[in-house]
């Protein structure tokens, strides 16, 4: 499961970055997502169950 966490966390920075850098409209979803997706990984490595 935690794997998981980190892929989707991956995924969702590069779909941001080639949304933010290609100049598309991807709406305010992407950047909640990539923001929560942010936050859990932090929480997994605070807890030290990386």
């Amino acid at each position: 499961m935690g794997n998981l966490l980190y892929i989707i966390a991956v995924i969702l920075v590069i779909i941001w970055a080639i949304s933010f850098l290609g100049g598309f409209y991807s709406g305010g979803i992407i950047h909640a997502l990539l923001v929560i997706a942010i936050i859990v990984v932090l929480l997994r490595v605070i807890r030290g169950n990386a």
